[in-house]
This record gives structure tokens, sequence and C-alpha cells, in this order.
């Protein structure tokens, strides 16, 4: 399939027309009662049943569980494609909890590992995060997320060909999405085998801020930053600790922006960490990122406001920052490596010699494992993203009032 296009903030919508005549119909046989029920009760009785186990383990919550399908139904306006994909997606990470709980009994070793060192790349969304990432694991001592493990961090059965069954059924979920929204790999492509963000693990605690990325629910984001994340990083930490055991190398490099908010417990729970802070012009970054929120919520809903967006997500993004700043001000001994996005884009070996410059010097063979993913990650793969503040009703004066602080504090940085 050809999906190169010119994908822009006014196009979000334009899904495919067989797309939107499903939604229709099926929306028309409601009054029947093919409106999908989304319900912690009956999603958490779908996952025992189709898994056939019973045990989430002592330290499942429920009450994000909860509040999130609360706010679903009540605030995000899902057409009936976006509730059957909620549904699957949530007993889906339900499914991973049961299984990850017979393992863990089966193989009490998985759990006495010691984690690895971790980097943790925590910049901003846009500002370069993926192309760091690919790049890095280049490198085949870092271990990364796979996108295939994302989905299914825990093995689907212990038959021989399992690795394979998990490979397939993420390879099916990126042609799903290619085929529903073929726009928005132009925005950020999800191969099934490249490295994706771990935030997908701590999806499985529904302690994560992917629900206000691809759904409006503002009473669960809002309900999110005021309650303490420790069970999500407690949880992370013996997923990679599965993942290593399944997979081994010598140091984690983890990625996702919504770390930013909670540096404190990536410190509490990984310990000894290597942060790696990508830094972009927010005029330039957010609108991008608010194109990809509009992209990513049409997928779910046809009821999606590009002001609605930015109305969050500029309040959202300031907050992250701040809370960035106070505990890298509060914590001047933890390792910072600073990333600016232009240096990332015009000179990435020279990126990657910074962030290697305390293990060393990179052999000749490593180098050229670095250069050659360089040439992978070449721009507008899907097509063309364009993307402008204007197209949200904002203006860069607002933005950079908004987030002034930050600009002060990269300064300082630059000095």
């Amino acid at each position: 399939m050809n999906t190169k296009q010119i994908v822009t903030a006014q196009n979000f919508n334009n899904m495919p027309a067989w797309f939107n005549a499903i939604n229709k119909v099926w929306r028309g046989t409601y009054f029947v009662g093919t409106k999908i029920e989304l319900s912690k009760d009956r999603l958490i009785k779908l996952a025992r049943t189709e898994s056939g186990l019973q045990s989430f383990g002592e330290d499942f919550w429920e009450e994000p569980l909860e509040r999130l399908i609360a706010s679903v139904n009540e605030e995000s306006r899902l057409h009936p494609i976006g509730r059957f994909i909620s549904q699957k997606r949530i007993v889906s990470l339900l499914n991973t909890r049961l299984r990850a709980e017979q393992w863990f009994k089966k193989h009490p070793e998985i759990l006495e590992q010691e984690l690895y060192p971790v980097t943790v790349i925590c910049g901003l969304q846009r500002t370069g995060t993926t192309k760091l990432h690919r790049l890095l694991s280049a490198d085949p001592d870092n271990r990364v997320l796979f996108s295939w493990e994302a989905l299914n961090p825990v093995p689907l059965s212990e038959h021989p060909a399992e690795i394979k069954m998990r490979k397939d059924a993420a390879r099916l979920s990126e042609k799903a999405l290619q085929v529903m929204a073929p726009g928005f790999f132009s925005i950020h492509p999800v191969e099934f085998e490249k490295p994706e963000e771990d935030i997908l693990l701590l999806d499985t605690t529904f302690l994560s801020t992917t629900a206000e990325a691809t759904m409006h629910v503002p009473s669960y984001a809002n309900w999110l930053e005021q309650t303490d994340q420790s069970p999500a990083y407690e949880y992370v930490v013996k997923l990679l600790k599965f993942l290593q055991w399944q997979r081994p190398a010598k140091r984690w490099i983890l990625k996702t922006p919504h770390h930013m908010e909670f540096l404190g417990l990536i410190k509490k729970n990984f310990g000894n960490v290597h942060y790696i802070w990508t830094h972009r012009n927010i005029s330039e970054s957010l609108p991008s990122f608010l194109s990809m929120v509009a992209h990513g919520r049409s997928i779910f809903s046809n009821e999606v406001s590009l002001e609605e967006v930015a109305k969050h997500w500029v309040k959202k993004t300031a907050y992250m920052l701040s809370k960035g700043i106070e505990f890298r001000k509060a914590n001047p001994g933890e390792k910072f490596t600073d990333i600016f996005y232009n240096e990332l884009v015009a000179e990435p070996m020279n990126v990657v010699e910074k962030i290697y410059r305390n293990n060393g010097a990179i052999s000749a063979e490593l180098r050229q494992r670095f250069l050659d993913t360089e040439k992978q990650n070449t721009i507008n793969r899907f097509g063309k993203h364009v993307y402008k503040l204007e197209d949200f009703n904002l203006t860069a004066a607002e933005v950079n009032k908004a987030v002034q602080f930050y600009t002060d504090f990269v300064k300082t940085l630059q000095q």
C-alpha cells in the first residue's frame, strides 16, 4: 500500500470511506443492543475467560481502570470502532497481567534478578526522542523494547514458536493501523520490529498518559496528576526484569515523554539512571504533537476538537516541563545529558559520542552500526507531515508565555 501523502492538522479526520461506513451502520444498530459495553467487571471477566487464568497478583489496583472507563464512557465520545478497539486493548492489557502473574509464580528467579542499568530518554514529544531511541538501538548491548514486545511483553504461551506468534500479532496490528489511518505513519511510524515507548508497559497498570493522548478523558487526566504513580513504576520494574530474562543485554534504553513528569519515581525504582533530555523549540515541537494527538484521537472518535486538544496539551506540556525542571534542580548530582534537536538532526554521530563519552571510545564496528541505522531513519518515508500553531488557534506568543520558564532554563544549559 502506498501510504505517502501530505498530512496536516486539518485533515486529521480524513478516515477511509469504509471506516466511516462501518461506524455509521454499526451506530444505527445500537437500538438492538450492539453497543459494546465498557465496564470494569465485564472487561475483567472477558480477560479471565480468554486466558483461563484468574489471578492478577496482589499488586493489582482496580481503581485506575475504573476511573479510566468512567471517563471514557462519559467524556470521550467514542464511535463504535473506537469502543471496539478500547475493549480489545483493555482486555489485552489485563491478559498480560494474568499471564505475567502465572510466569512469576512458576519462575521466581525472574523477579530475583537485578535490573540492568537504565538510560532514560525523557524529552518531550516531537523533540527527536524516537530518532535517538532508534539510533541507540543499534548497539547490541542496549536492551530496547521492541514494538512486538510492547504489545505482548509476556509470552502468549510456552510454544517453541511463541516469539513468532507475538511478532505476527504485532505485524497484524501495524497493518491494521496503516489501513485505518494511513496518514498517522507520516507523523509517527509504528513498526512492529522497531523500538517502542515503554509507556505501553505502564499501560498495564492503567496509570499512564496514553489515554489522554488518544482520547478526550479530562477527568481521568486530572485524577492521574493527583495520584501517586508508585504502583505503575514498581510494576514496570517487574516487566523489565521479565523482558531482560527473555532477551538479555547489558543496559536498558527506555524512552517516553511520560517519564518527564515522574523522574523522582524513576530514580527511586530504577536506581543509578542516566537521563537524556532532548530539547527543541516548543513552538515547533508542540504543533507537531498536537497534530499527532488529533490524528490519533480520530481513530477512536469522529468528534475531535483541535481547540480541545490544544487547550489540554498546552497546559499539560507546561506541567510536565515544570516537574522535570523541579526534579533536576532538587537533584543536581543526577546524571543528565542534554541533546538539542538541531544537532541531533544535523550531526547525529556527534550526539552519540556525547552520550557514550563515559563508556570509552566507540569501536569501528559499532560506529558503522550507528551509521547504518541512521540511514534507515530517513524523514518523510511515509509522507510529509505539515503542521503549524495556527491550526490550533494558537500563537507563538501564547506558547512562549506558557513555557517561558523552560526557555529560560534551556538558556542556562547553553551558557
